[in-house]
């Protein structure tokens, strides 16, 4: 089975399928032209600064303390990049980071502590990084749709304030639609694989010759960490963020539009 490697040429090569897409873009008159351009600049360049670090990381000499340590970086930089998303939730950054301290952590303490994956850095920097990602975006939808429903149900729950309805149970239903909503597109993305499309571990375990069978008994581990920590997560934050727009003498504060 040959090596699958691509090299300078052939990334050049897939550069067309971005001319592809800018070109729709112009004809269409979508404006999307300096944001493709921009998203493929950052992408090649954070993807070969990671790709360097992580040839650093990985070396069997490296200490595990310098993978911990990038883990560590990847939860207030995640949290940062949901603040500058949704910057109309209070404390977003805060709530994030708890979030990811229970989802994040309880996720890698299953995946070590039982010993379904072994404690090394080429292990631990990739999962924790896909775990964080996809948990991100929930975070994100999740602070969105929360936002959106507090100002929208405004008068529903300012009128059950009015009533004596503590903050828990006039908050209660906004919750819920804010993080079932976020949640929905990562369960359709567990429960389609496999069949819609065929998802990154296991298509890079695939190219790097790893057995089919293999390869997709670790994404299903990997799907289900992402789908766990990524609940855990956006529950914390959907608590947390309610709570922000009551005040201690039960009047709600209207976000803004």
């Amino acid at each position: 089975m040959s090596e699958v490697v691509i090299g300078w040429w052939g990334l050049a090569l897939s550069l067309l399928l971005i001319a592809a897409a800018i070109g729709v873009s112009l004809s269409y008159q979508l404006k999307l032209e300096r944001s493709l351009l921009v998203a493929t600049l950052r992408a090649v360049t954070q993807l070969a600064l990671a790709g360097w670090a992580l040839a650093l990381i990985l070396d069997d000499d490296t200490s595990t303390v310098f993978a911990w340590l990038w883990v560590g970086a990847m939860v207030p930089a995640a949290a940062l990049t949901a603040k500058r998303r949704e910057s109309r939730l209070p404390g977003l950054m805060l709530s994030t980071s708890i979030g990811y301290i229970f989802g994040l952590g309880i996720s890698l303490t299953v995946v070590f502590a039982l010993g379904i994956m072994p404690l090394e850095n080429r292990v631990l920097v990739p999962i924790a990084g896909m775990i964080v990602g996809n948990s991100l975006k929930v975070v994100v939808v999740a602070a969105t749709r929360l936002v959106d429903a507090v100002r929208d149900q405004s008068g529903e729950i300012e009128a059950m304030l009015a009533l004596g309805i503590d903050r828990r149970r006039s908050l209660n239903k906004v919750r819920t639609e804010a993080l079932r909503l976020a949640l929905l597109p990562q369960i359709e993305t567990t429960r389609s694989v496999g069949i819609v499309f065929l998802p990154g571990v296991l298509t890079g375990l695939i190219l790097a010759g790893i057995d089919p069978l293999d390869a997709a008994i670790i994404q299903a581990s990997v799907l289900f960490l992402i789908l766990g920590s990524a609940a855990i997560t956006g529950l914390v934050v959907v608590i947390t963020g309610a709570n922000q727009f009551i005040t201690n003498d039960q009047r709600l504060i209207i976000p803004e539009s």
